[in-house]
């Protein structure tokens, strides 16, 4: 790595510039910008990671409604929390939220440990830059971020070799936003920095023409605005394939299990799941003697980051179950239960709905 690139402008005219831009085009009504508390513009920081504005504002919403401070999400139950966050992906987000949540009140006394970034940053879920956004935004006072979105527009700005994820690669960009972060007006200047990126320099499309830097910036000046910042070695996706069983009762309810609290949908309701047809029927000769298989569903895939996965719907039957156990529940389509499910699960028990405008999944 050469040394850290010359910043294209004093830090001043950076941030005149930003500063001008945002307060004409920037957005200045989203929900969590009207009462900026550390717990509301920490639950909005987490929901907009990897998740756009549009998307985010209505479960936001519904969640303040349910949770309006940090008191009552740590006293709620991780199934309310993750129901709530159902459709939202990323459920990590949702359970590391509620052990934050349990953090401030056991070990901080219901107040957000604002004085320490490190602190901050050492809470699940957290990590440096919300805890920068979070004391900026909440308090008004110089701390520095480095989300998706500035490291977008740095990365472009400056021609930034390198993917974002390398560490060398990280402490430039860290150090650039350090340089252009101003003393005053904190709270609209990293709202803006995360405005230019998400609305003028996107990941696909940059509207250059827009942008209050295009006459210096050094990714437009060589044409190569999608080079920048330079992306993960790809590798190709694996695909792994699953059985799901739904099992249904003679009232039309469908078993579900809890996943284990970590790994895959951790802590989330889903449907049974099996590597082969083999393994599916044994389970049910031991817990669901006497049930019947119906015909496979087509399959489908689901892709998540790292892998797809191809999952194979089985319906089946049974009369009666005597016992289920501690981490499974019935669950009725028609009168469903306020618990957190994986997107695809959901998906496949709202087409069992007695009446629903919902898509089954699949081709």
């Amino acid at each position: 790595m050469t040394d850290t690139p010359t910043p294209v402008l004093a830090p001043t005219a950076f941030q005149r510039r930003l500063l001008e831009w945002f307060d004409e085009h920037g957005r200045h009504d989203l929900p969590w910008q009207f009462w900026r508390t550390p717990y509301r513009v920490w639950v909005s920081e987490i929901m907009l990671q990897q998740t756009q504005v549009a998307t985010v504002i209505p479960y936001f919403e519904r969640f303040m409604a349910r949770f309006p401070d940090v008191q009552s999400l740590a006293a709620a139950e991780q199934d309310e929390v993750l129901h709530l966050w159902t459709g939202l992906g990323y459920y990590a987000r949702g359970r590391n939220l509620h052990k934050a949540a349990r953090v401030v009140v056991d070990e901080h006394g219901g107040e957000f440990p604002l004085h320490s970034l490190e602190e901050m940053a050492a809470m699940p879920g957290i990590g440096r830059s919300t805890a920068g956004a979070i004391v900026a935004q909440s308090q008004g006072r110089r701390a520095v971020i480095l989300d998706g979105n500035v490291k977008r527009s740095l990365s472009r700005l400056h021609a930034v070799p390198g993917w974002p994820g390398r560490v060398a690669v990280e402490h430039r960009l860290w150090e650039l936003a350090e340089h252009y972060t101003p003393h005053e007006r904190l709270a609209d200047y990293t709202q803006a920095m995360m405005d230019l990126g998400a609305t003028l320099c996107r990941r696909g499309t940059p509207e250059c023409g827009r942008c209050p830097f295009n006459d210096v910036c050094l990714a437009h000046a060589r044409g190569e605005e999608r080079r920048f910042p330079e992306s993960k070695p790809r590798k190709a996706l694996p695909t792994r394939t699953t059985r799901m069983l739904l099992l249904r009762d003679a009232r039309g309810r469908v078993l579900l299990e809890q996943r284990p609290a970590s790994g895959l949908w951790g802590g989330l309701w889903s449907l049974p799941q099996f590597d082969e047809a083999a393994a599916l029927q044994a389970w049910l000769d031991v817990h669901a003697p006497g049930s019947r298989l119906d015909a496979p569903r087509a399959p489908f895939t689901h892709v998540f980051s790292h892998f797809r996965l191809e999952i194979t719907p089985q319906p089946a039957r049974v009369e009666r179950l005597d016992s289920i156990g501690e981490t499974r529940r019935w669950y009725d389509p028609d009168n469903p239960d306020a618990v957190g499910l994986a997107a695809p699960v959901k998906a496949l028990l709202a087409s069992l709905a007695t009446f629903t405008l919902d898509t089954p999944p699949g081709p």
